[in-house]
């Protein structure tokens, strides 16, 4: 199972076509990330990111709501069970 989280993409740091990366805050955690799939994908915009690389992308309401659900299966987990 793959999990692609969104992020928001807050400074451009290469525009070349097959090396275009950027600056994404996934909640307080910034990490560069590749974004030539996205070539439209601006500063501000929501991207789907899966293994470093935004795929996508989304609408900020999209966003808001899947880092909700995926916030509510964290508090949800106890992760004590899983090291017992």
């Amino acid at each position: 199972m793959c999990l692609a989280i969104p992020g928001e993409i807050k400074e451009l740091l290469n525009s070349e076509p097959l090396k275009r990366t950027g600056l994404v805050d996934f909640g307080g955690t910034t990490r560069e990330i590749n974004l030539s799939m996205v070539p439209d994908a601006k500063i501000g915009d929501y991207v789907i990111v899966h293994a470093g690389i935004a795929l996508n992308i989304i609408d900020r309401d999209e966003a808001a709501q899947t880092l909700k659900m995926i916030d509510e299966i964290g508090k949800n987990m106890d992760f004590r069970e899983r090291s017992s």
